[in-house]
């Protein structure tokens, strides 16, 4: 059986009931737990019951907003499951799972350095640094399970966003990445512009053309190629 504690914050806990006032040691210990511990969930429907309380250190740091969410091993490791997971589903089903984006955002970020925006806005995926220190960049993925197949495209363009280069990454059958390329603002907007047809004056682009009009900056043979474009 238990009692309740409660502190002027209404937090309650619950004690074991042999924890009474005649023993001054669980005393003190009941009195630091009430104070060090602040309510995370409270309805006026659940008033008068107990709410599930949380250290006020572990609450502070939870809410810290310069703490990253997910420290970055531990995203790595998802990022590789995910990669795991998706392979064996596109294996067993045919299909592709819709995760190819986020997987090339963090490619493309830990490949050339960039940094990742939590929020997307107006098609910026990241912020250059280094080379590209302060250019804002869109990043593509895409999934080239059989390079013999033609046709590949990208998805659609932000046309209207406020980016200064696409960064591309293509990813073999098993989600890992094999080549990456860019291609700046302007020429992608006279690449689209230049088209014929109305899917690519709205931003459709196929992987070809991507590849035609940008430079290859990495590759898994080779690694981060030197700043020279290859089609100048």
């Amino acid at each position: 059986m238990a009692h309740p504690v409660t502190s002027n914050n209404h937090a309650t806990l619950w004690l074991p009931r042999h924890i009474g006032k005649s023993d001054p040691f669980h005393t003190d210990q009941r009195r630091m737990s009430v104070a060090d511990s602040i309510p995370i969930r409270e309805t006026t429907k659940n008033r008068h019951r107990p709410c599930r309380t949380l250290p006020q250190r572990e609450y502070l740091r939870a809410k810290n907003p310069w703490e990253p969410a997910v420290p970055p091993y531990a995203l790595d490791k998802l990022i590789a499951e995910t990669r795991r997971l998706a392979a064996e589903y596109r294996r067993a089903t045919g299909q592709s799972l819709p995760v190819s984006a986020e997987i090339a955002r963090h490619d493309a970020a830990r490949i050339l350095n960039l940094e990742l925006k939590e929020q997307r806005v107006k098609g910026v995926d990241a912020i250059g640094r280094g080379e590209r220190a302060g250019m804002k960049i869109q990043i593509k993925g895409r999934v080239i399970a059989d390079e013999r197949k033609g046709g590949q495209r990208i998805g659609q363009l932000n046309r209207d966003g406020d980016w200064d280069l696409v960064v591309l990454s293509l990813m073999d059958a098993d989600y890992e990445p094999f080549e990456i390329y860019e291609a700046t603002r302007e020429e992608i907007l006279e690449a689209l512009d230049s088209a014929s047809s109305n899917r690519a004056r709205r931003g459709a682009m196929s992987v070809a053309r991507f590849k035609i009009i940008g430079r290859l900056v990495w590759s898994r043979e080779n690694g981060l190629e030197p700043e020279l474009w290859s089609n100048r």
